[in-house]
């Protein structure tokens, strides 16, 4: 993929009202606090192999029993495994935090795949929410990578290096791209994509509710 090819994907989601989202990839840092840790990590253990719709849902209902009600998760999220995960973060936030913000950064990914719920795939996931500069190689980005023999890493961090984008505004273009039909199956951009028009509108880091 060609440089100009990346910009008219990027201008396409701007045009479709995406602005908010690739601002978001493009400005966002590490948590500052315990409860910001806590809700990206707990937001991707929810969305894990779950529609992002589905999980938007569940997501209200367990902040609200968190956070207003004092209740446990699994009062209100019957998945045992993803309620106990995000319980154990609620409760340990201060810890996870401090983990986390004293980590050396050549140890990040490590540490976040050993946390319960995350995995190979999903520690890329989490990372990017936490403000690392890295792409995740999800189907989407798979495919399109290979159409160019190159890896998801190669392809992000060549299409950054030229355009000035981040790696993670490179990826989150690409899947969003890939999400509504403006690359095909076979990884080739088309002219015409209906998805376009009614694609799921989100913000923030639900913008990667994707699997981004």
């Amino acid at each position: 993929m060609t440089p100009e090819e990346y910009i008219a994907l990027r201008d396409r989601l701007h045009q479709a009202g995406y602005t908010k989202e690739i601002l978001w990839c493009e400005t966002v840092g590490p948590p500052k606090f315990p409860l910001q840790f806590f809700m990206e990590y707990a937001w991707v253990v929810l969305n894990s192999g779950m529609k992002n719709q589905v999980a938007e849902n569940i997501w209200h209902r367990v902040l609200d029993a968190l956070m207003f009600k004092g209740w446990q998760v699994d009062a209100v999220f019957r998945h045992s495994g993803k309620s106990k995960a995000i319980q154990n973060a609620w409760d340990n936030q201060e810890s996870l935090f401090q983990e986390f913000s004293t980590k050396p950064a050549d140890e990040l990914l490590d540490w976040l795949q050993a946390l319960p719920w995350i995995g190979p795939i999903t520690k890329y996931h989490l990372a990017k929410n936490l403000g690392m500069d890295v792409c995740k190689p999800d189907r989407h980005l798979m495919r399109i990578a290979a159409k160019y023999e190159l890896t998801p890493e190669e392809l992000c961090a060549s299409l950054a290096r030229e355009t000035g984008n981040r790696i993670g505004t490179v990826d989150y273009v690409l899947w969003r791209a890939a999400n509504l039909g403006i690359i095909n199956f076979r990884g080739q951009i088309v002219n015409d994509s209906p998805g376009m028009a009614t694609a799921p509108r989100v913000s923030g880091h639900k913008a990667e509710g994707k699997n981004c």
